[in-house]
């Protein structure tokens, strides 16, 4: 996973992903790459400029931008759909793995894309308040 390294939200971004696969079969293997130049990794890694997030990482050869739920990402491995590079979750909104603040969430979608194409892979609603 890259990230800038002043950002602590990522970190736990991957401890989401980490206890996930875990539980699954337990051979995830993760690092952290701190990098000054966060945007240069987002752009050489395809990630379209207004999905980004704070961290990108590479998960099986897939882009995985910002605060993507691990069984999302665990989807995308099963199906790898004809086209779909990755997938991303805009910005760092509420509620979304590594930004939780309670029960609070607000609403938000994981976006896959490719270089000619992108889809709502899944969306997850605004907690009541």
């Amino acid at each position: 996973m890259y990230r800038d390294p002043n950002c602590g939200c990522c970190l736990a971004w991957l401890s989401h992903a980490n206890e996930h696969f875990a539980k699954l079969d337990g051979q995830l293997t993760s690092k952290t790459i701190d990098s000054e130049n966060i945007a240069a990794v987002k752009a050489d890694n395809g990630v379209p400029a207004d999905l980004v997030s704070c961290h990108t990482a590479i998960v099986d050869g897939m882009v995985i931008e910002g605060h993507v739920p691990a069984a999302d990402i665990e989807r995308l491995l099963a199906e790898r759909p004809d086209g779909i590079t990755g997938l991303a979750v805009a910005g760092m909104p509420l509620g979304s793995p590594g930004m939780e603040m309670g029960n609070r969430r607000q609403a938000y979608q994981v976006i896959a894309f490719g270089p000619e194409k992108r889809m709502v892979w899944a969306s997850y609603p605004a907690s009541a308040q």
